[in-house]
């Protein structure tokens, strides 16, 4: 039943950092991190791409909509433990 279900949705979106600038090497494929900022605004991105945001910007902010296995990619890839998917 939830199969079903999945199959109608649409695949998820691409690293908004990918969309933008298509020759970053980094991307770590699809988005599956929500990073908020302060006024609210959302930004969808892969594990590489939230952890160079995330370490640069102190206003960022997970979303509860990200998984703890998907944060947990982050924090390999901001400290050095990988991160792989």
């Amino acid at each position: 039943m939830s199969t079903a279900h999945r199959s109608r949705k649409s695949p998820l979106p691409e690293c908004e950092l990918r969309a933008a600038d298509s020759e970053v090497s980094t991307c770590a494929g699809r988005e599956q991190i929500v990073l908020v900022k302060l006024d609210g605004f959302e930004r969808h991105l892969c594990p590489a791409h939230a952890a160079a945001l995330w370490l640069t910007d102190p206003t960022l902010r997970f979303s509860a909509k990200t998984r703890t296995e998907a944060i947990a990619a982050v924090m390999g890839q901001a400290f050095g433990g990988g991160g792989r998917q």
